[in-house]
C-alpha cells in the first residue's frame, strides 16, 4: 500500500504482522474506552490558524534535561518492539539518532542494552519497572549508566498489569497462546523469514543478561505478573534516587497531586501518561488532564506526554496542552513493522512536516513559542 500520511502505518501494519503481535501492540485494557479517549480527545484539541506572521525561518530543536534534540519527540520504551522487525530496538535506535531524538529502551526490549547502546551515535535513554527483584534493578541500572545512558525513565503506573482482553483473543496469551502463535507465524511468512528466523534470539535480552539464561517470549506475561510490585510507595524510590547518578523522569504521573509529588520527590521530569490506554480503563486522557499538570508543575520540572499521538499535528497539540516534548509509542512501532529503520525514518519525516505546517498556520517560529495561546476556546 501507499504510505502518505503518518497514519497509514498502522493498517500496512496489520497486514505485515501476525494477528497476535499486532493486538499486543494495538490493544488496550479492559473495553479499551481510555485507549480511544486518548486519540479522540487529542484531535479535539482545535488550534488557533493566524496570518501573515512571517515564520518562514523555522526551529524545530528542543533542550531536554541538558542535550540539544532536533524535534520534540522521543521513541518511547516499547515491550518486545524487537519482535516488530529483525533486532528491531536496533533498527529504531539508528532511525532515531538520524534524527537528533532520544530513544528510550525499555526494560523488557528483545535486543539487551549492550546491542542498543552499541548501534547509538548518541546516548540513549532507558526505562526501567517497579519490580520485586531490587538486586535485578541495581544491575540493570548500573550496566545502562555503564554504556553511557544518563536518563532513567522509571515507569510507576504498572503495579500490576492491566485486563487486557485482547491479548488472550488473539494468542498473545492463554492455554494455547503458543500454538496459535506459531500458526499465525506461518500465515505470516515474510514476518516469519525476516525476524521469526534470522531476528534471533527471541528473548528478553536485558533479564537474560542478568540471570545468565534465555528468558524467552513463553515466559514474558509470567515474568512481568510474577515480578510487578504493587506494594511500592514514593518512600520506596529513594534507593532508586539515591543510586541513580542521573536525570530521574517519572512515567505514568496522570493527576496533578501526584505530578507536585514528583517534584517534591526531586524527579527532574515527569511523563504525563496513562500507560497508552493499557492499565485502568476509564482513567483520563492524556489531553484531558495534562494542562491541570502543567499549571501544578510547569516550568520547575521537565514535562513530556504520550497517549495517542500519531501525526505531527497531535505533537503540536500536545505541546500546546502544556509539554515540552512527546514520546510516541505506537505509532512508531508501526512504522518499524511496516519499514524496518527507514519505515521509522519516514514516520519521523512525515511529523516533521506537520509540525513545520502547523508551525507557519499558526505563526511561531520555534518550539518553545508553542503553548496555550495557540488553542482556540
Amino acid at each position: 500500500m501507499i504510505i502518505s500520511s503518518a497514519t497509514d502505518f498502522r493498517e500496512a501494519a496489520r497486514r505485515k504482522l501476525p494477528p497476535f503481535l499486532f493486538h499486543y501492540l494495538d490493544g488496550g485494557a479492559g473495553a479499551e474506552q481510555t485507549l480511544r479517549n486518548n486519540v479522540s480527545d487529542l484531535q479535539a484539541v482545535k488550534l488557533r490558524q493566524r496570518v501573515l506572521r512571517g515564520a518562514e525561518q523555522l526551529d524545530l530543536g528542543v533542550e531536554l534535561f541538558g542535550e540539544r534534540y532536533g524535534l520534540p519527540i522521543a521513541l518511547a520504551p516499547i515491550g518486545l518492539a524487537g519482535m516488530y522487525a529483525r533486532r528491531g530496538e536496533v533498527q529504531a535506535v539508528r532511525a532515531a539518532c538520524r534524527a537528533n531524538i532520544p530513544f528510550i529502551q525499555s526494560t523488557v526490549s528483545v535486543c539487551p542494552l549492550s546491542e542498543v547502546a552499541a548501534q547509538a551515535s548518541h546516548p540513549i535513554w532507558f526505562q526501567l519497572y517497579v519490580l520485586k527483584d531490587r538486586a535485578f534493578m541495581r544491575d540493570v541500572m548500573r550496566r545502562a549508566w555503564e554504556l553511557g545512558a544518563k536518563n532513567l525513565v522509571f515507569t510507576v503506573d504498572m503495579p500490576v498489569p492491566g485486563a487486557r482482553y485482547r491479548d488472550a483473543h488473539s494468542g498473545m496469551s492463554g492455554p494455547y497462546g503458543p500454538l496459535r502463535r506459531v500458526l499465525q507465524s506461518m500465515l505470516h511468512p515474510k514476518w516469519a523469514l525476516d525476524v521469526g528466523v534470522f531476528g534471533r534470539p527471541h528473548d528478553l535480552g536485558n533479564i537474560s543478561a542478568y540471570r545468565g539464561h534465555a528468558t524467552g517470549l513463553a515466559d514474558y506475561i509470567g515474568w512481568l505478573g510474577a515480578n510487578f510490585d504493587p506494594e511500592i510507595a514514593w518512600k520506596d524510590l529513594q534507593w532508586i534516587r539515591d543510586e541513580w547518578k542521573g536525570k530521574m523522569i517519572i512515567k505514568g504521573i496522570l493527576d496533578p497531586d501526584d505530578a507536585r509529588d514528583a517534584l517534591a520527590f526531586g524527579a527532574d521530569g515527569i511523563v504525563v501518561s496513562n500507560h497508552g490506554g493499557r492499565q485502568l480503563d476509564g482513567a483520563m486522557s492524556t489531553a484531558e488532564v495534562l494542562p491541570s499538570i502543567a499549571a501544578a508543575v510547569g516550568g520547575r520540572m521537565t514535562i513530556l506526554a504520550d497517549g495517542g499521538i500519531r501525526t505531527g499535528t497531535d505533537v503540536f497539540r500536545m505541546l500546546a496542552l502544556g509539554a515540552d516534548g512527546v514520546l510516541i509509542g505506537r505509532a512508531f512501532v508501526y512504522a518499524l513493522a511496516t519499514g524496518g529503520q527507514a519505515g521509522v525514518e519516514k514516520l519521523l519525516a512525515i511529523m516533521e512536516k506537520d509540525i513545520r505546517t502547523n508551525m507557519v498556520l499558526t505563526g511561531v517560529k520555534s518550539v518553545a513559542e508553542i503553548g496555550e495561546q495557540l488553542l482556540a476556546r
